[in-house]
């Protein structure tokens, strides 16, 4: 008996000990722009729940013409920022480092360099929509390489952007530059989750904040939701014929001992 205990016990505390300690030792990215904490009383405790906000949808026209929703990429990140074309400071830079960080996501041994469109969507605003036209914005992400199959760049009612900017992503929150509600003008790159809540700010001029973007990114793309039971602990149970010759090794190795203790007397 002591035999089997530790045989069924032994993978099983494996497992907790290893899951407790990766969690542990992995710093996730934060969440930001809490909506309300709710409190409720169940089976005698109280509970506290924290809802954070989640980004609303917005429906614009890309580059290629296409009439998109925010929403239409279910499952994947989202990198966010805001430009126009005719920027003459901060904007050809912020779409320089955006392009670079799509070129990363390269499928290695690839010889054609296609690029994985299945983890990150990148979204630019422009903040000038009256001047920043379909054919504008074409030729400005042709002019920087832009794969266009995760890479949206948005025109639009200039109202709906601007509420999205100030009242959905609240980029003037949390920074140290100014930014006007007159005119959208800032350098910063938004993370934006699979369940579309805000999990960071990051200076997209900044080598090292956009690095630290990446590994934001490679973070979320392992985040587990919560309220899914674990999959390697139901592979750890389905595993039958494992258990069944760990329990015939361990009554084998039990009824050997009691011949040898028998034979010794």
């Amino acid at each position: 008996m002591l035999g089997l205990s530790v045989a069924l016990l032994l993978p099983i505390c494996c497992y907790l000990i290893l899951k407790y300690a990766s969690v542990s030792a992995v710093d996730m990215p934060r969440r930001y722009l809490l909506d309300t904490v709710v409190e409720r009383v169940e089976k005698g405790k109280m509970i506290t729940d924290t809802l954070w906000h989640q980004t609303s949808n917005i429906r614009l026209q890309n580059q290629l013409g296409d009439t998109v929703s925010l929403y239409d990429k279910k499952g994947k990140i989202l990198v966010v920022d805001f430009f126009f074309t005719h920027c003459g400071s901060i904007c050809p830079k912020l779409t320089s480092n955006m392009a670079t960080l799509q070129q990363s996501f390269i499928r290695g041994g690839n010889l054609r360099k296609k690029i994985d469109t299945s983890i990150v969507q990148f979204v630019s605003f422009t903040v000038d929509p009256e001047r920043d036209s379909v054919p504008v914005l074409k030729a400005y992400a042709d002019r920087f390489g832009v794969n266009h199959d995760n890479w949206w760049m948005l025109t639009g009612n200039r109202d709906s952007i601007y509420r999205f900017a100030f009242e959905e992503l609240k980029v003037d929150k949390f920074s140290t530059e100014p930014v006007s509600p007159d005119f959208v003008h800032t350098s910063r790159f938004v993370l934006i989750d699979k369940e579309y809540r805000v999990r960071g700010y990051y200076n997209g001029l900044d080598s090292v904040s956009i690095g630290k973007l990446a590994r934001d990114i490679g973070l979320l793309m392992l985040e587990k939701d919560k309220k899914q039971k674990s999959a390697v602990f139901s592979q750890i149970i389905d595993l039958s014929w494992l258990w069944f010759i760990i329990i015939v090794l361990v009554i084998f190795f039990v009824t050997y001992l009691r011949s040898r203790r028998k034979l010794n007397g």
